[in-house]
């Protein structure tokens, strides 16, 4: 703690105490009633929960009596503005009814955790529980083995299986526990110690609140925990009439997991729960999706969640035309080549070094190993030579002299470098030197990038007719595209070679890259480094390239959480990242007591000079303390550290396990065996989380689990993580942390002050400093790694941020469509906007013919005004005219469409109704044709009005999804160009938000001219009942693949950039649009007439595109 803590500590008084304080009332109150359910008989206490909820039901009678009614009034009204403002109403209503069941639920807080605590304590002290059966007992008894029906009573027992494992219930709540319930219940972050029944906690606010009806999602970080948890705690709720399900156990987009989401309680992981919500946004039925409103949801190592995981976009892409093409196969031989160049170059001079500065000659000597350090920070020779006496300080010295003054004196380093590595920032540049080295001789431009602006003046200036300006420019764009792909491609190369290793990044395994978490050391499957650098990867290990992919729906896991109404969270180590819970989400961590106070030793840190003295340390504890009978766990940072220490323990004849990013799979087994006397574990430093390592009474005697923590890791929740292994409930335990100034931490961010203490005691190879002050000193720099990573976390979510804004927009249009209740309205707003957007423009320009035109070309009506009254009238007043007279048209059109359709359906269902249960109708706007699938039996019911209703619900789904994908991929490639701004002395973001704005703004009126022009001109092609056929279900899943990345996708950006002036057709999900023509390459020569004075002219079809998407030509036919 910091000496402004200690002072504000005195003055504020300390916060621990003052969430205890006021929470400890309703503990009283637990325990007051706690006294009365003991006298309850079984079927008393369950008969609790009807009263529980009869009374939240009765709470919002009045509110749910006046939704009801509203949404009777919307059934019989007409007019459009009126329906608005119902619906407005009812959301308000559905605000103010969840306001009143929080406070319900408050109020029943006290006795609703007593009945839990005390159903938990029956099935502790029976091994069976006798009630009289219900429907749900009589249910549940044909599929759970723990429930057996005798005549009219259901026998429940107190063991049952979970996840595989047969479990005997012997859990009761302690007083702490039911503190860390209402945390949980209020909407906080819960701060338990490892041992202190995280699981058990959850069980207190999951019943209350499931008691609403609303669900409640009980998040986990991996599908072991969730599946053993929503087994093991299923009877305490079953008994209780609560339906419990896992996501985890059934297949996406499938009638069991949206059972599964419909029951009380449902159980997953974060990933799933993203993706169903993804799922659900593309999906095209209602009968599609499977998620409810987001109510409450409780996050299991809400850490590991919220904030490891939080920066990582949930995706769902499919393939993009010639994904698989790219030049990084190319491209590696001579990043190979500049590589190893430079290493040979950089040995060289890190001896040359050595040698001046063991001549005393500090300022050449300095020069050179600060130039070695900025070309391969990495080099195990000037890592080592680092940690000798003084040498550090040196470096230290020469990079603040050359840094000085904005680094103007930093390209005299540099000069000599092919290349320059910003190992904090991760990040990579290439000098004019490394450039001339790619380059080459033959092809000096290969890789500079031609000025744009200067360039296009050039060709302008040049005098050439329209035709060959246009071809000169289309080169230059393609010349641009390609050098721009190509020197990405180069700098993901390089960052594959020199920043990312294998076994410590990532591991090889059946010929693909897979990414290991830093934080927990295990695979993350599915999980791809984004912008080409997996690509790259792949390439430098000679595995298969995985081609790119266009996402179709995407969103980070923090704007995912953001959604529920109330969320909470509980974990072992939240302390240390309180303030960026709070500012994201929202959540106050709350710290609760131990059941019993900490046992364990935790010792200062050791610090050597040199990683080999370290682990020569760390293998000599460990002998001892393993000879000693006590179970050691090892905590390791990466698979390659842990394969050294495996090996130097086989050395030395100790038996042990590993756990790491290979040998994940028998992390259960290798956890249960843990604790067991002299065993020694080897682990990544939060291997086994979510599972306690138990320990047998010989162990505690002999000082119980020792960790030994071999490197700190950059964040200090992490090393809280790891020693949280040890102590639970009280045990002994102990916990030491080996340190060197080799380590990553200590060589980027550790204090100069350790530096330079180490050297002034003279310390020998060996020896070891160990000291409260070195540890705090460590601490501090762990805290300036966690701000830098918070900074980027924060960032990251402010441009998601923007994203998410337009995103619910999409979603709520898409899902107002699906449904069709609020689609009407959102028709008539289409209307309205494409009105105002054609009378603005048009008036704005004085362009009377031209808004004749658009009026004809988007509602298939002409102007009921005339050029005079176009000049007088202002732009409101002709908008709310047009709109009127537009909205009238549609409603005619519409009814004449259902006229039209229902003999034809009438004839279908009277001769036919009992082969079809849907049917596709045919509609055309005289270019596309939309396939409508129908409800037979409700389009003959309401004479044709429902076919119509699928009519207008099939063309928004389709044309709102296929502009969206497209904007996704302008979005994208926005955020990588906004970038450059910074050399322009201009923030990213901001530009960012601005243009961000007029591209969803522009997505906007083309999603409502292209639903309005489809809507207003779509009709029945011809009254033809064979035209009329059977609707199939069209599987969507088989074209999607879903994958997690470390930053959000713009692999697009590369193909978009290759394929620069061409134009693609995108793979959609469901094919609903066909082709009436046939296709037209883009260099055959075509006719396009104009609208207006009837002109034409004969062109390449590339050249004709951009005027026939103005809607001033036409297409007449292929020349």
């Amino acid at each position: 703690m910091g000496f402004l803590d200690s002072v504000l500590k005195v003055f504020v008084g300390d916060k621990s105490k003052q969430d205890l304080s006021v929470m400890q009332p309703l503990v009283q109150q637990i325990k007051q009633h706690e006294s009365a359910m003991a006298g309850l008989s079984l079927n008393e206490l369950r008969a609790k929960s009807e009263a529980f909820r009869a009374q939240i039901k009765a709470d919002q009678a009045e509110i749910e009596q006046q939704i009801q009614a509203l949404y009777q009034d919307i059934d019989k009204e007409t007019d459009i503005d009126k329906k608005e403002d119902l619906y407005h109403t009812i959301d308000q209503l559905k605000d103010a009814r969840y306001a009143v069941e929080k406070q319900s639920l408050d109020a029943l807080l006290p006795e609703a955790f007593a009945v839990i605590k005390e159903t938990a304590k029956r099935f502790k002290e029976n091994t069976t529980l006798t009630v009289t059966a219900t429907a749900m007992d009589r249910e549940l008894s044909a599929t759970k083995g723990y429930i057996n029906l005798q005549d009219d009573q259901a026998v429940w027992s107190n063991s049952w299986d979970a996840a595989g494992k047969q479990v005997t219930w012997d859990m009761v709540h302690y007083d702490v526990q039911l503190i860390g319930g209402i945390a949980l219940h209020q909407g906080k972050v819960a701060e338990m110690q490892t041992g202190e029944g995280k699981t058990l906690v959850a069980t207190l606010p999951v019943y209350l609140n499931a008691l609403a009806g609303h669900g409640v999602h009980l998040v986990t970080v991996n599908d072991y925990l969730a599946k053993r948890d929503s087994a093991w705690m299923a009877p305490i709720f079953e008994f209780h009439g609560m339906r419990v399900d896992c996501i985890d156990l059934h297949p996406s987009n499938s009638e069991a997991r949206r059972k599964a989401y419909n029951a009380d309680i449902t159980y997953g992981t974060n990933n799933e729960f993203g993706f169903d919500y993804l799922r659900d946004n593309m999906s095209h039925a209602p009968t599609d999706l499977v998620q409810r409103p987001h109510h409450y949801a409780i996050v299991d190592e809400v850490d590991s969640v919220l904030i490891d995981d939080a920066r990582t976009p949930l995706i769902i892409s499919g393939p993009v035309p010639e994904g698989d093409r790219h030049e990084f196969n190319e491209l590696k031989p001579q990043i190979n080549n500049i590589v190893e160049q430079q290493r040979k170059e950089l040995t060289g001079i890190l001896a040359e070094a050595k040698k001046l500065l063991a001549e005393g000659n500090t300022k050449e000597g300095g020069l050179y190993l600060l130039r070695v350090y900025r070309g391969l920070p990495k080099n195990k020779a000037l890592i080592k030579f680092l940690s000798e006496d003084g040498v550090k300080q040196i470096l230290q010295k020469t990079e603040n002299f050359y840094m000085q003054d904005n680094n103007r004196e930093m390209p005299k380093v540099d000069a000599e470098l092919y290349f320059v590595i910003e190992e904090k920032n991760n990040q990579i540049e290439l000098t004019d030197k490394g450039v001339n080295f790619l380059s080459g001789a033959d092809q000096p431009d290969f890789f500079v990038m031609p000025e744009i602006g200067t360039e296009i003046a050039k060709i302008e200036g040049q005098g050439l007719s329209k035709e060959n300006e246009a071809k000169a420019k289309e080169e230059l764009f393609r010349d641009f595209g390609i050098k721009s792909e190509r020197i990405h491609t180069l700098n993901q190369l390089l960052k594959a070679y020199t920043l990312f290793e294998k076994d410590t990044q990532y591991v090889v395994m059946e010929n693909k890259v897979m990414i290991v978490d830093e934080q927990t050391g295990r695979i993350m499957d599915g999980r791809r480094y984004s912008d080409g650098l997996h690509q790259a990867i792949e390439a430098k290990e000679n595995v298969k390239i995985e081609a790119v992919t266009q996402t179709f729906a995407t969103i980070t896991l923090q704007n995912y959480f953001r959604m529920y109404r109330k969320l909470a969270g509980m974990t072992g180590t939240a302390v240390t990242e309180a303030g960026e819970l709070w500012e994201i989400y929202k959540l106050d961590v709350v710290e609760i007591p131990t059941n019993r106070p900490i046992a364990r030793d935790d010792r200062d840190d050791k610090i050597y000079k040199t990683k080999r003295e370290k682990y020569n340390a760390v293998i000599e504890e460990v002998v001892g303390l393993s000879q000693a009978g006590r179970p050691v766990l090892i905590g390791t940072t990466s698979v390659e550290i842990s394969e050294l220490l495996s090996r130097m323990l086989a050395i030395r004849g100790i038996k042990h396990n590993v756990l790491n990013a290979k040998l994940h799979k028998r992390e259960a087994d290798i956890v249960a065996e843990a604790g067991d006397s002299g065993v020694v574990t080897i682990a990544t430093n939060m291997a086994g989380r979510g599972t306690d390592i138990k320990l047998s009474d010989a162990v505690k005697q002999a000082g119980g689990l020792a960790i030994v923590g071999t490197e700190r890791h950059d964040s200090r929740r992490v090393d809280r993580q790891l020693r949280g292994r040890s102590g639970r409930q009280g045990d002994p335990g102990s916990s030491q942390f080996y340190v060197s100034l080799e380590d990553n931490l200590m060589r980027l961010f550790g204090s100069e002050r350790i530096a330079k203490m180490m050297d002034r005691l003279g310390l020998q190879e060996g020896e070891v400093i160990q000291h409260s002050m070195i540890s705090k000193s460590i601490e501090r720099a762990q805290k300036k790694v966690e701000e830098n990573n918070f900074g980027i976390r924060k960032r990251l979510l402010e441009y998601d941020d923007v994203m998410n804004a337009q995103r619910e927009v999409v979603y709520k249009r898409r899902y107002n469509a699906l449904f069709g209740e609020r689609l009407r309205v959102d028709v008539a707003n289409m209307i309205y906007d494409t009105a105002e957007v054609i009378v603005q423009g048009n008036k704005l320009d004085g362009d009377f013919k031209n808004f004749e035109f658009e009026l004809i070309r988007y509602f298939s009506m002409s102007a009921s005004i005339d050029a005079q009254e176009f000049e007088r009238m202002s732009a409101p007043e002709i908008t709310g005219k047009i709109y009127k007279e537009a909205y009238q048209h549609y409603q005619d059109k519409m009814a004449r469409n259902a006229a039209m359709a229902f003999p034809v359906i009438k004839n279908v269902y009277e001769t036919q109704g009992n082969k079809f249960k849907r049917i596709l109708v045919p509609f055309t706007d005289g270019v596309k044709t939309l396939n409508v699938a129908t409800d037979l039996e409700k389009a003959y019911s309401t004479e044709g009005a429902g076919l119509i209703q699928d009519f207008e619900k099939n063309i928004s789904l389709a044309i709102i999804d296929d502009t969206w994908k497209t904007h996704l991929r302008k979005m994208d490639e926005l955020k990588q160009s906004v970038q450059l701004a910074v050399h322009e002395q201009k923030d990213p973001l901001l530009i960012y938000k601005f243009e961000a704005f007029e591209l969803f703004k522009s997505m906007i009126e083309n999603v409502n001219k292209d639903v309005i022009s489809f809507l207003f001109k779509g009709e029945l092609p011809q009254e033809q009942q064979q035209s009329i056929q059977e609707a199939k279900q069209v599987s969507q899943k088989a074209q999607y693949s879903e994958q997690k990345e470390t930053i959000p996708n713009l692999d697009e950006r590369s193909t978009v950039a290759r394929a620069a002036g061409q134009t693609q057709q995108r793979q959609a999900p469901i094919e609903t649009i066909t082709r009436e023509q046939p296709k037209i390459n883009r260099n055959d020569k075509v006719t396009i007439k104009h609208v207006m004075n009837g002109q034409t002219k004969s062109l390449k079809y590339k050249q004709a595109i951009p005027l026939i998407q103005k809607g001033e030509w036409v297409l007449q036919d292929p020349a």
